[in-house]
């Protein structure tokens, strides 16, 4: 069994759309423990440090604008394969290739405006989670 945690954004697009619970409902069903959960508005700074690996695209600056543009909740779940277990109930970043059923495949229709984000690895859920939360705010 391997316990992992990852940090879920449900993003400025999920919150207008009111689909929070709709989305948190998803991964408590799965038994997905929540450790850390908060709204917030993510300032330009934060936003580059979330997205450094993205930078340099041609679309990093429609992303900064989005993901700064309202707020955002973000959420650290616990879990046995927790980081892989999302990223498959999230569905593909491209919407047009995420399967119905899931979040993505549900509800997005936009590849920048796609309501979630999910950490892809373990050492990217360890650097994201250090980013939104402190340890002090992690329980569990």
């Amino acid at each position: 069994m391997t316990v992992e945690r990852t940090l879920v954004l449900v993003k400025p697009d999920g919150v207008k759309r009111e689909l929070i619970g709709e989305i948190i409902n998803r991964f408590e069903k799965r038994s997905l423990k929540i450790i850390a959960l908060k709204m917030l508005v993510i300032k330009d700074g934060l936003a580059k440090k979330h997205y450094a690996e993205h930078l340099s695209k041609p679309f990093f600056p429609s992303l900064l604008d989005f993901i700064t543009s309202a707020p955002s909740v973000a959420l650290v779940l616990q879990g046995e394969n927790v980081i892989s277990l999302v990223r498959k109930m999230m569905g593909a970043t491209n919407y047009l290739n995420a399967d119905p059923g899931t979040i993505r495949g549900d509800f997005a229709f936009s590849t920048t405006e796609n309501i979630v984000h999910g950490s892809d690895s373990k050492e990217a859920a360890n650097r994201e989670i250090a980013l939104f939360f402190s340890d002090a705010e992690l329980i569990g």
